[in-house]
Protein backbone atom coordinates (compact mmCIF):
# COMPACT_ATOMS: atom_id res chain seq x y z
CA UNK A 1 0.00 0.00 0.00
CA UNK A 2 1.19 3.49 -0.96
CA UNK A 3 0.65 4.89 2.38
CA UNK A 4 2.26 2.17 4.33
CA UNK A 5 5.81 3.90 2.47
CA UNK A 6 8.01 6.63 3.85
CA UNK A 7 8.03 9.90 3.29
CA UNK A 8 10.95 9.54 0.77
CA UNK A 9 9.82 6.07 -0.99
CA UNK A 10 6.85 7.35 -1.74
CA UNK A 11 7.94 10.45 -3.61
CA UNK A 12 10.34 8.65 -5.50
CA UNK A 13 7.54 5.77 -6.46
CA UNK A 14 5.85 8.82 -7.43
CA UNK A 15 8.53 9.95 -9.75
CA UNK A 16 9.28 6.60 -11.23
CA UNK A 17 7.78 5.52 -14.43
CA UNK A 18 4.76 3.99 -13.48
CA UNK A 19 1.25 6.14 -14.02
CA UNK A 20 0.55 5.49 -10.40
CA UNK A 21 0.78 7.28 -7.88
CA UNK A 22 -0.59 10.13 -9.64
CA UNK A 23 -1.80 13.39 -9.17
CA UNK A 24 -5.12 12.00 -8.28
CA UNK A 25 -3.42 10.16 -5.16
CA UNK A 26 -1.68 13.46 -4.72
CA UNK A 27 -4.68 15.46 -4.46
CA UNK A 28 -5.90 12.84 -1.82
CA UNK A 29 -2.81 13.34 0.00
CA UNK A 30 -3.05 16.88 -0.02
CA UNK A 31 -6.41 16.82 1.61
CA UNK A 32 -5.15 14.73 4.08
CA UNK A 33 -2.49 17.48 4.82
CA UNK A 34 -5.00 20.10 5.11
CA UNK A 35 -6.96 17.75 7.40
CA UNK A 36 -4.28 17.25 9.93
CA UNK A 37 -3.32 21.02 10.08
CA UNK A 38 -6.40 22.11 10.31
CA UNK A 39 -5.95 19.41 13.65
CA UNK A 40 -2.92 20.71 14.70
CA UNK A 41 -4.45 24.46 14.68
CA UNK A 42 -7.40 23.43 17.08
CA UNK A 43 -5.14 21.12 19.17
CA UNK A 44 -2.94 24.20 19.33
CA UNK A 45 -5.79 26.33 20.67
CA UNK A 46 -6.99 24.08 23.46
CA UNK A 47 -5.55 24.22 27.26
CA UNK A 48 -5.49 28.46 26.40
CA UNK A 49 -7.17 30.32 28.28
CA UNK A 50 -7.31 33.48 25.72
CA UNK A 51 -9.46 30.86 23.64
CA UNK A 52 -11.73 29.64 26.75
CA UNK A 53 -15.09 30.62 24.69
CA UNK A 54 -14.10 28.02 21.57
CA UNK A 55 -12.81 25.21 23.36
CA UNK A 56 -15.74 22.96 23.10
CA UNK A 57 -15.42 24.15 19.41
CA UNK A 58 -11.55 23.10 18.54
CA UNK A 59 -12.32 19.97 20.29
CA UNK A 60 -15.22 18.87 18.40
CA UNK A 61 -12.85 20.58 14.80
CA UNK A 62 -10.00 18.83 15.89
CA UNK A 63 -11.94 15.37 16.28
CA UNK A 64 -13.73 15.84 12.90
CA UNK A 65 -10.63 16.68 10.51
CA UNK A 66 -9.18 13.58 12.41
CA UNK A 67 -11.32 11.29 10.84
CA UNK A 68 -11.96 13.29 7.41
CA UNK A 69 -8.05 13.20 7.25
CA UNK A 70 -7.98 8.37 8.12
CA UNK A 71 -10.37 8.36 5.18
CA UNK A 72 -8.34 10.76 3.14
CA UNK A 73 -5.85 8.72 3.58
CA UNK A 74 -7.39 5.66 2.87
CA UNK A 75 -8.31 7.62 -0.44
CA UNK A 76 -4.85 7.91 -1.62
CA UNK A 77 -4.49 3.79 -2.36
CA UNK A 78 -8.45 4.09 -3.72
CA UNK A 79 -7.36 6.33 -6.46
CA UNK A 80 -4.13 4.15 -7.63
CA UNK A 81 -6.69 1.17 -7.59
CA UNK A 82 -8.96 2.87 -9.49
CA UNK A 83 -6.57 3.80 -11.94
CA UNK A 84 -6.07 -0.24 -12.37
CA UNK A 85 -9.57 -0.56 -12.63
CA UNK A 86 -9.73 0.92 -16.05
CA UNK A 87 -6.28 -0.23 -17.40
CA UNK A 88 -7.39 -3.75 -16.98
CA UNK A 89 -10.50 -3.03 -18.38
CA UNK A 90 -8.69 -1.71 -21.38
CA UNK A 91 -6.61 -4.96 -21.66
CA UNK A 92 -9.43 -7.20 -21.94
CA UNK A 93 -9.75 -9.65 -25.16
CA UNK A 94 -11.30 -7.55 -28.03
CA UNK A 95 -11.09 -10.44 -30.55
CA UNK A 96 -14.62 -10.72 -31.19
CA UNK A 97 -17.63 -8.98 -31.10
CA UNK A 98 -18.83 -10.05 -27.28
CA UNK A 99 -15.50 -9.80 -26.50
CA UNK A 100 -15.43 -6.07 -27.67
CA UNK A 101 -18.74 -5.42 -26.22
CA UNK A 102 -17.93 -6.73 -22.55
CA UNK A 103 -14.92 -4.98 -22.65
CA UNK A 104 -16.33 -1.70 -23.53
CA UNK A 105 -18.83 -2.11 -20.82
CA UNK A 106 -15.88 -2.76 -18.58
CA UNK A 107 -13.96 0.24 -19.69
CA UNK A 108 -17.48 2.36 -19.05
CA UNK A 109 -17.78 1.09 -15.57
CA UNK A 110 -14.26 1.13 -14.95
CA UNK A 111 -14.19 4.67 -15.92
CA UNK A 112 -17.08 5.48 -13.53
CA UNK A 113 -15.87 4.55 -10.83
CA UNK A 114 -11.93 6.15 -11.85
CA UNK A 115 -14.35 9.78 -12.41
CA UNK A 116 -15.96 8.52 -8.67
CA UNK A 117 -13.58 8.53 -6.72
CA UNK A 118 -11.79 11.80 -7.36
CA UNK A 119 -15.03 13.26 -6.53
CA UNK A 120 -15.22 11.58 -3.43
CA UNK A 121 -11.81 13.19 -2.35
CA UNK A 122 -12.86 16.51 -3.64
CA UNK A 123 -16.05 16.52 -1.45
CA UNK A 124 -14.46 15.05 1.88
CA UNK A 125 -11.88 17.58 1.26
CA UNK A 126 -14.20 20.80 0.33
CA UNK A 127 -15.98 19.41 3.43
CA UNK A 128 -13.16 20.79 5.79
CA UNK A 129 -13.39 24.22 4.32
CA UNK A 130 -15.81 25.11 7.09
CA UNK A 131 -13.47 23.95 9.93
CA UNK A 132 -10.09 25.89 8.35
CA UNK A 133 -11.98 28.86 8.26
CA UNK A 134 -13.05 28.31 11.99
CA UNK A 135 -8.84 27.56 13.65
CA UNK A 136 -8.18 30.62 11.19
CA UNK A 137 -10.32 33.11 12.52
CA UNK A 138 -11.19 31.81 15.85
CA UNK A 139 -8.28 29.87 17.38
CA UNK A 140 -4.49 29.55 18.32
CA UNK A 141 -3.41 33.40 16.04
CA UNK A 142 0.52 31.77 16.80
CA UNK A 143 -0.88 29.31 13.78
CA UNK A 144 -3.24 31.23 11.60
CA UNK A 145 -0.44 30.71 8.93
CA UNK A 146 -0.61 26.98 9.67
CA UNK A 147 -4.34 27.51 9.01
CA UNK A 148 -3.91 29.63 6.11
CA UNK A 149 -1.63 26.57 4.53
CA UNK A 150 -4.52 24.21 4.95
CA UNK A 151 -6.75 25.93 3.19
CA UNK A 152 -4.39 25.93 0.26
CA UNK A 153 -3.51 22.36 0.50
CA UNK A 154 -7.02 21.94 0.65
CA UNK A 155 -7.45 23.96 -2.68
CA UNK A 156 -5.06 21.93 -4.39
CA UNK A 157 -6.68 18.23 -3.13
CA UNK A 158 -9.61 19.74 -4.60
CA UNK A 159 -8.45 21.20 -7.97
CA UNK A 160 -6.42 18.22 -8.76
CA UNK A 161 -9.47 15.48 -7.93
CA UNK A 162 -11.59 17.85 -10.12
CA UNK A 163 -9.24 17.97 -12.66
CA UNK A 164 -9.06 13.63 -12.52
CA UNK A 165 -13.07 13.55 -12.45
CA UNK A 166 -13.23 15.78 -16.02
CA UNK A 167 -10.52 13.86 -17.32
CA UNK A 168 -12.34 10.97 -17.19
CA UNK A 169 -15.51 12.34 -17.84
CA UNK A 170 -14.31 12.97 -21.49
CA UNK A 171 -14.64 8.96 -22.02
CA UNK A 172 -18.16 7.79 -20.14
CA UNK A 173 -21.06 7.97 -22.54
CA UNK A 174 -23.57 8.40 -19.76
CA UNK A 175 -24.20 11.76 -20.25
CA UNK A 176 -27.01 12.02 -17.16
CA UNK A 177 -23.93 11.20 -15.24
CA UNK A 178 -21.14 13.41 -17.03
CA UNK A 179 -23.99 16.49 -16.76
CA UNK A 180 -24.16 15.97 -12.74
CA UNK A 181 -21.01 15.05 -12.07
CA UNK A 182 -19.67 18.66 -14.73
CA UNK A 183 -22.50 20.50 -12.48
CA UNK A 184 -20.98 19.34 -8.86
CA UNK A 185 -17.12 20.17 -10.09
CA UNK A 186 -18.39 23.66 -11.61
CA UNK A 187 -19.89 24.82 -8.03
CA UNK A 188 -17.28 23.03 -5.99
CA UNK A 189 -14.44 24.60 -7.55
CA UNK A 190 -16.02 27.99 -7.77
CA UNK A 191 -17.04 28.05 -4.24
CA UNK A 192 -13.63 26.75 -3.52
CA UNK A 193 -11.66 29.47 -5.09
CA UNK A 194 -13.89 32.28 -3.24
CA UNK A 195 -13.13 30.53 0.11
CA UNK A 196 -9.37 30.26 0.06
CA UNK A 197 -8.85 33.98 -1.51
CA UNK A 198 -11.02 35.44 1.01
CA UNK A 199 -8.89 33.54 4.00
CA UNK A 200 -5.32 34.54 2.52
CA UNK A 201 -7.05 37.91 2.20
CA UNK A 202 -7.75 37.53 6.36
CA UNK A 203 -4.35 35.90 7.21
CA UNK A 204 -2.61 38.83 5.52
CA UNK A 205 -4.45 41.51 7.64
CA UNK A 206 -3.83 39.43 10.34
CA UNK A 207 -0.17 39.64 10.29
Amino acid sequence: MLTELKVTDFLATTAGEDPVPGGGSISALNGAIAAALTEMVANLTLGKKKYAEVQDLMAQIGKEAAAIQKELVIDIDRDSDAYNIVFAAFKMPKETDEEKAARSQKIQEATKVAANVPMEVAKRTFSLLDKIEEVVKKGNQNAITDGCVAMMCARTAIYGALFNVRINLGSIKDQAFVEQLTNEANKIETETAKREAAIIEYTKTQL
